[in-house]
């Protein structure tokens, strides 16, 4: 689903008396059942990648992948952990196919279990609602409402091999969000680089290798408890991509001002939903939204000095190329902007 929205400018523009004064906070969402990222649990709050503004209503949402099976979500080593799940065949993921022979494994890593700010205590030592907002936990999902057996709820997408909530930290969808910040690549003469044998101009965007696996990736985040998506997705391209927590008074002030500018355009929504992450459970799962904040003339954060934050082990402008590997489902969200922006893909 893509959706542009001029209502995100408001929400950013009042996000931003803030923005420079947050801890970090995020996750990032995704992975791929071969080269799944080893998380420590240091990094663990930070590893994983939305509330949202107005225009982002909580209602269930048709999004593109919700009618794929899930593929990273059963990879058979836990990320972080030795934990192999129990193996599920493409025609026992869904839970309406009757199984009784499934034994999924059981675990949750410690560094969650130790109950953190940012995860939820175990079922049985407290009493979540599920489906709705509960106190300032966004427990509804974009993909609609899901099954809750037992107290605990199940994933929508279907079977994992793991129960438990793995690196997650809450009971059900842990909501994210992902800025895709792009703009035209250019020669040395300021010209539009085109594509020679698709004849399309080429889009960069900001891309960060991530420390914990070494892939690129969109910078993005876990958003926190009754945070706005619009806080979340501009933070999120602030810490990890400028390094503001970092910058000095008269640097933030040369930031507020660039990626006012930025957000304060109509940003395009390209996806809002489930994420097939190698972190997911038959418990819980990665939801996020991306947003597409495209500088047009390049006179916005294009002229910034891109410097990684402590999330990211590099940070730069990355040509989109489908011939790339990049992580988790963000190959998916970045094809969606190339052709919306009737861009080279």
């Amino acid at each position: 689903m893509i959706r542009g929205s001029a209502s995100w400018a408001g929400s950013v523009r009042l996000a931003l008396s803030t923005l420079f004064a947050l801890r970090s906070s995020a996750y990032s969402a995704g992975g791929s059942p071969a080269l799944w990222c080893a998380i420590s649990p240091g990094s663990l709050r930070k590893s994983l990648v939305t509330t949202v503004p107005s225009d982002c209503a909580w209602a269930p949402t048709q999004v593109s992948m919700s009618s794929t099976l899930h593929i990273k979500s059963r990879c058979p080593v836990y990320p972080g952990s030795q934990t192999s799940r129990f193996p599920v065949p493409d025609d026992r993921v869904k839970w309406k196919t009757e199984w009784p022979e499934y034994r999924p494994t059981v675990y949750t890593a410690a560094a969650v279990l130790a109950q953190p700010e940012w995860a939820d205590p175990d079922v049985g030592s407290f009493c979540p609602q599920f489906n709705i907002l509960d106190g300032s936990v966004e427990r509804r999902s974009h993909e609609g409402e899901y099954r809750v057996l037992d107290g605990k709820p199940l994933n929508p997408h279907g079977r994992t091999g793991l129960t438990g909530r793995g690196l997650l930290g809450r009971w059900g969808p842990n909501h994210a969000a992902d800025p895709i910040v792009t703009r035209w690549k250019k020669d040395g003469g300021g010209q539009p680089v085109v594509n020679p044998r698709s004849g399309l101009p080429l889009l960069q965007f900001v891309s960060i290798m991530r420390k914990d696996c070494g892939e690129w990736a969109i910078p993005g985040g876990m958003v926190d408890p009754g945070e706005r998506v619009s806080l979340t997705l501009q933070r999120e391209f602030s810490e990890e991509a400028l390094n503001s927590l970092a910058a000095s008074p008269q640097q933030r002030a040369l930031l507020r001002q660039r990626i006012d500018k930025l957000f304060s355009s109509p940003g395009l929504q390209v996806y809002k939903g489930y994420v097939d992450d190698p972190r997911n459970t038959d418990n819980a799962w990665m939801e996020t939204v991306a947003v597409n904040f495209h500088d047009e003339t390049g006179d916005s954060v294009s002229e910034l000095p891109l410097q990684a934050g402590d999330d990211a082990g590099q940070v730069t402008w990355m040509d989109f190329d489908s011939t790339l590997s990049y992580y988790a489902s963000h190959s998916h969200f970045l094809e969606m902007v190339a052709k919306e922006r009737q861009a080279h893909w």
